[in-house]
C-alpha cells in the first residue's frame, strides 16, 4: 500500500491486477460483441452516452495524437438523410456480386440508422497534432488506425452496458460531410448505430447468414518470417 501511495505521488502506477472475474468479464465483452442492424426506439441514457463516448476517448493512439471527433446524431430528418446515403452506396455496390451472393448482400439491413435512437459519426482529423506526429511521419494511416482503436472501445463499452452497436462502412464520404458539415479534410471513418435491441445473435450475423466463416487461428500464425507456420 505505501508502495501504491508513493507510486501515485511520482506518476507511476504499478502494473494493474484483474482478478479472475475482472478478466473474464474483459472476454466476455470481447468474444459476446456483435454488429446489430435492428434497434427499439427506446432513448439511450445521456450518461451512458457519455461512457462510451469516454471509453472511446481513452483507446490508444499512435504519437498519442486522438484524432477522433463524434458528432451525435438523434434528429429524425438527418438519420433518415444518412441512411439515404448509405443505402445508396449499398444498391451502387451490389453490382460487384451475382446470383445468391447479390441476394444476401441486398439482404444486409441498414435501417439501424433510422431505427436506432442515436447514430454516432466518427470522424478522424488527419491534421491533429500538427505535420509532425510520432509514428504518423512514417506511417500516415495511423491516425485511421487510432479511430478505429477508439471505435473498438466504444463498442465494448457498449457491449458491457448491455448497449446494440452496428456498424455501417458503406457510403461516400462527401455525402456524409454534406449531410453533417463536416469540413473536406475530415473523414467520417464510421457511422455507429447505438440503441437497445430484442435480436442479439450468438455468432455474427455475416457468419449466421453464410457469408464468411471464422477462420482457424492456427494457419494465420508465422514464425519469425511470413509463410513459416508457428
Amino acid at each position: 500500500m505505501i508502495w501504491y501511495l508513493y507510486s501515485c505521488k511520482k506518476g507511476v502506477l504499478p502494473m494493474p491486477h484483474f482478478s479472475q472475474e475482472e478478466k473474464e468479464a474483459v472476454y466476455k465483452a470481447i468474444y459476446t460483441r456483435r454488429d446489430i442492424r435492428t434497434f427499439r426506439p427506446d432513448p439511450v441514457a445521456p450518461d451512458t452516452i457519455l461512457k462510451l463516448l469516454d471509453a472511446a476517448h481513452h483507446a490508444p493512439s499512435v504519437g498519442f495524437m486522438q484524432p477522433w471527433n463524434f458528432i451525435l446524431v438523434q434528429s429524425a430528418d438527418v438519420k433518415k438523410r444518412l441512411a439515404w446515403a448509405a443505402d445508396k452506396e449499398r444498391r451502387a455496390l451490389a453490382i460487384h456480386y451475382e446470383g445468391e451472393r447479390e441476394t444476401r448482400f441486398m439482404s444486409l439491413k441498414i435501417e439501424g440508422i433510422e431505427q436506432a435512437p442515436l447514430t454516432v459519426c466518427v470522424t478522424c482529423d488527419p491534421t491533429r497534432g500538427g505535420s509532425h506526429v510520432l509514428g504518423r511521419n512514417s506511417i500516415p494511416e495511423t491516425d485511421m488506425m487510432s479511430t478505429a482503436c477508439a471505435i473498438q472501445n466504444m463498442w465494448l463499452a457498449a457491449c458491457a452496458e448491455g448497449l446494440a452497436m452496428g456498424w455501417v462502412s458503406f457510403y461516400k464520404k462527401n455525402d456524409v460531410r454534406d449531410i453533417l458539415g463536416i469540413p473536406p479534410h475530415i473523414d467520417p471513418i464510421a457511422l455507429l448505430s447505438v440503441g437497445y435491441t430484442d435480436h442479439y445473435p450468438d455468432i455474427p450475423i455475416l457468419e449466421s447468414s453464410n457469408w464468411e466463416k471464422r477462420r482457424q487461428l492456427e494457419p494465420l500464425i508465422y514464425a519469425e518470417q511470413w509463410g513459416r507456420q508457428a
